[in-house]
């Protein structure tokens, strides 16, 4: 039996890629490689191309055995998806419309798909639960929550059986050829100003938390990928039919703190002109998300094995390794 990874050489993909391999798990991967890097699975099956390709999405399920999909590809800067919705309506929904149509048509049983703590927007509690109310409040959350909704009423009318796993805030790094080289992410684009010594940039100050900043729930993305094969195997096995969970620590870092931290791990925290910079609020974010963890626990018997400070050092030991070929 085979996975079909879409998105698998992007910065996620490629973790999941990896450690669904190092379990036994057979893999092929689908990637348009607008984002991805074919370098980072370079012995994996592999077809170029577009989820909104469904000839494609169907020929690979069936010349490939594929029997479940893990569906990572998509489209995830929030305050790019403010400024351009349609896109991300198109890349988002009516990809993932278009693999629903053509995977579970060639005969795909299972499905695996990346949601987002987007889905829930500004939730005024302490920590999330699933069933905490979702309210997104940008154009990504949205067609997140729209893409859960979708997979479970196709999963009524068809039989699929599926796991919606809601990342919380992804970092780090488990082998420094995966790293995150994009600097969409809070982790890199401090590393970025770091590394060309300019000071690094906070986006607001005034939200109404201790100190002013953002909060959020960072997961290593070495968890975010023993998630999805514990999710994988519950689905073979039988253990689940369908399940939406969150994939967080249940503890909540401050950016301002994030950064603190960073400067610790990179040396730079005694340096004038790294003391970070304060910039107007972007579009679109929340004050403060924490997960609870518990359904995924319960249900997987999953749990988060990282701290902040190993999602740091991981990833500027992946930051400061030369990038891989490819």
């Amino acid at each position: 039996m085979t996975w079909l990874v879409t998105g698998g050489a992007g910065y996620i993909g490629a973790h999941i890629v990896s450690a669904m391999r190092r379990t036994g798990e057979a893999v092929v991967v689908l990637d348009d490689l607008s984002s991805g890097d074919r370098g980072r699975i370079p012995d994996v099956p592999f077809v170029q191309g577009s989820v909104l390709d469904g000839e494609l999405v169907s020929r690979t399920v069936t010349e490939h055995g594929v029997h479940g999909v893990v569906h990572v590809a998509a489209k995830k800067q929030v305050e790019e998806s403010v400024r351009r919705p349609l896109h991300y309506y198109r890349e988002n929904v009516e990809g993932l419309r278009t693999l629903l149509e053509a995977a579970t048509g060639a005969g795909a049983a299972s499905l695996i798909f990346s949601s987002s703590a987007a889905v829930y927007g500004a939730p005024d509690v302490d920590v999330v639960l699933e069933d905490t109310d979702c309210r997104p409040v940008n154009p990504y959350g949205t067609t997140k929550l729209v893409g859960e909704r979708m997979v479970e009423e196709v999963a009524t009318a068809t039989g699929l059986r599926y796991v919606n796993l809601r990342y919380f805030n992804v970092a780090g790094a488990a082998d420094p050829a995966l790293t995150d080289r994009g600097v969409s992410n809070l982790v890199p684009m401090v590393f970025q100003r770091l590394t060309q010594e300019q000071p690094p940039r906070v986006f607001g100050d005034d939200y109404d938390t201790p100190d002013g900043t953002c909060i959020r729930d960072f997961i290593h993305v070495g968890d975010v990928a023993s998630a999805h094969v514990a999710a994988a195997r519950a689905l073979d096995d039988g253990r689940v039919d369908a399940l939406t969970a969150n994939i967080g620590r249940g503890e909540g870092v401050s950016v301002r703190e994030m950064v603190a931290t960073i400067r610790e791990v990179t040396g730079t925290a005694g340096s004038d002109w790294a003391e970070p910079v304060i910039e107007p609020r972007r579009a679109g974010d929340p004050a403060r998300v924490v997960a609870s963890a518990d359904r995924i626990r319960d249900a997987l018997g999953w749990e988060a094995s990282y701290g902040v400070r190993d999602m740091v050092e991981s990833a500027w030991a992946g930051w400061t390794s030369p990038a891989p070929a490819g």
